[in-house]
């Protein structure tokens, strides 16, 4: 517990300035991410993530099962699809938890928000929805990352760093994820307004969609490496793995030597990307105090306390600055 608290308290001060994005680790219920203790005996999570195969979605699991080991009278149950494509595991999950009557509330990171609205329809169960927000009315709080507002920090980082790497013509296109989902759409329009605020041009014409995995990342680089031979000042992701198979896609090209890299997540390998020149920066979640805040969250709302619409788990701009720092934060969520 101490350790957990002591790394709570790093993860903090590297959002303490970042009001832009809500960068803090104190939720908009009051409470700080540990919480307190819960008055919910008995009660059952369940917590559908929309992978666990992933560092990323690690991080929310460890957060959640670590308000269950903060509150012992509380169970909850981590579990998500085998990746983020893989749409129907997810609903089957969905469905089968919902009408099991296992759980006294629910946790959901979906993988289509739409079809998610539909399955929750006339749930009475509390619902959270995590990392992606569901647009229903059975969804009490939505805990996750201001995902535009974030981006935009990214967007106008970069545009800074591409300056700074000698370009003039500061033009960025961004690699995303999968097309119309609500969390890669917010992104792309915050990376928009962030580079275009901080005077740079965003090909919105030129945008990739690679799904959100690392191979078909580097296929769209090489895509944008024959369209720009001459280069392009920023390539702006949706995650780190993406970020990190671009920027090893245009390793060797002269053309992109200075270009700037975004990832989206702050995760381990971006960390240690970061600090290898691999990756130039990345903007943060804080996906533990996610995962926690959103079981805080559902067992608030169980107890029929007054919880916030949204609340922000906060954000970060990781580069070499700072990227040792995370990392040890990182590691000590994970036990490491």
């Amino acid at each position: 517990m101490k350790k957990r608290l002591l790394a709570m308290l790093l993860a903090g001060a590297m959002c303490a300035s970042l009001a832009a994005c809500g960068g803090t680790t104190t939720n908009d219920t009051g409470d700080t991410a540990e919480g307190g203790e819960s008055s919910g005996e008995g009660y059952s999570i369940d917590v559908i993530l929309k992978t666990t195969a992933s560092e990323y979605w690690g991080y929310v699991k460890a957060g959640a099962e670590a308000y269950m080991a903060d509150n012992p009278d509380v169970k909850v149950e981590v579990k998500g699809a085998s990746s983020e494509t893989a749409y129907d595991e997810q609903q089957n999950m969905i469905e089968t938890d919902l009408n099991s009557g296992a759980y006294d509330a629910f946790v959901i990171a979906p993988l289509q928000a739409d079809l998610v609205t539909t399955l929750i329809s006339g749930q009475t169960a509390p619902i959270i929805a995590v990392d992606t927000d569901i647009d229903a009315p059975e969804v009490k709080s939505f805990v996750g990352t201001g995902n535009e507002d974030a981006a935009a920090m990214g967007g106008e980082a970069a545009v800074k760093a591409a300056q700074e790497a000698g370009w003039t013509e500061l033009k960025a296109i961004a690699i995303s994820g999968v097309q119309g989902d609500s969390t890669a759409t917010a992104r792309l329009t915050g990376y928009q307004k962030g580079i275009e605020a901080a005077g740079g041009t965003f090909l919105a014409d030129e945008t990739q969609y690679a799904d959100a995995v690392a191979d078909k990342a580097a296929t769209s680089m090489e895509a944008i490496m024959q369209n720009h031979p001459e280069g392009i000042a920023m390539i702006v992701c949706n995650n780190d793995d993406m970020a990190m198979a671009a920027a090893r896609a245009a390793k060797g090209n002269e053309a992109y030597a200075n270009t700037v890299f975004v990832g989206f997540d702050g995760i381990q390998s971006a960390c240690t990307a970061i600090l290898n020149g691999e990756e130039t920066m990345s903007v943060a979640q804080e996906a533990y105090d996610m995962g926690y805040m959103a079981v805080d969250a559902a067992v608030k709302a169980l107890n029929g306390e007054e919880i916030k619409e949204f609340i922000d788990s906060g954000c970060s701009v990781v580069t070499k600055d700072n990227a040792q720092e995370r990392l040890d934060t990182l590691k000590s969520y994970l036990g490491e």
